[in-house]
């Protein structure tokens, strides 16, 4: 069994103090920077831009993993990998010819993730779960930070997971959005590899004891 990963979200940081968080994740047991790109249009919220990655990806000295909710992602791949994105995740309702932009990412050197919002139903990636490196189940409705945990999510991972089996893909399952302790173990027993948290890491009083419990639990 590989171990579960967590992936502290940026989004949920101190934008005061960006530099000071990024140090604390690289310094921690977590596995993954999730930096959340929003466009207003996609989703009712505006995050961060080119630029903010930018200065991010100098410092982070882990994988930078990029969740965009944008419109039109396939404008800003290449820039995108020229930031640093290790992984590039893009939403199935964003997308309108799916495949081609996930050869785009890879050919790009980085790893293709697709993100589902609650609504929509795993078998959407029957035909191309292959070509798929990271699978993005979004556990609230995209858009801000500090949602509640979306139940169904518990069986979506179990009908991801079995299609992953099924297919023979190699396909990471990572949940995003109102993890907790409470639901870590849970999820990573149904299937998950990679659990984001945003709100539960950086507003809790000792963020790296936090991140080491979460992982614990996920591991557990």
């Amino acid at each position: 069994m590989k171990s579960k990963l967590i992936a502290p979200s940026i989004l949920a940081a101190d934008f005061g103090n960006l530099q000071r968080d990024v140090e604390m994740v690289n310094q921690s047991d977590a596995d993954w920077f999730h930096i959340d790109i929003m466009d207003g249009v996609f989703v009712p919220n505006i995050s961060f831009g080119m630029p903010v990655l930018k200065a991010i990806a100098q410092h982070a000295m882990k994988t930078i993993d990029v969740h965009l909710m944008i419109v039109d992602p396939d404008r800003y791949i290449k820039t995108f990998a020229e930031l640093g994105s290790d992984i590039l995740t893009v939403h199935y309702e964003a997308c309108i010819h799916l495949h081609r932009t996930l050869q785009a990412i890879k050919a790009e050197g980085m790893k293709a993730g697709v993100a589902l919002n609650p609504h929509t139903n795993v078998n959407v990636l029957e035909d191309t779960i292959n070509d798929i490196d990271l699978v993005c189940l979004m556990s609230v409705n995209p858009g801000f930070g500090g949602q509640s945990f979306i139940e169904n999510t518990y069986n979506k991972v179990h009908q991801l997971k079995e299609m992953i089996v099924r297919k023979g893909a190699s396909v990471q399952i990572e949940i995003d959005g109102g993890v907790t302790s409470k639901n870590a173990k849970q999820l990573a027993d149904a299937g998950a590899d990679v659990l984001v948290a945003g709100s539960f890491v950086f507003k809790s009083s000792d963020q790296p004891e936090t991140i080491k419990e979460l992982k614990a639990i996920a591991n557990s």
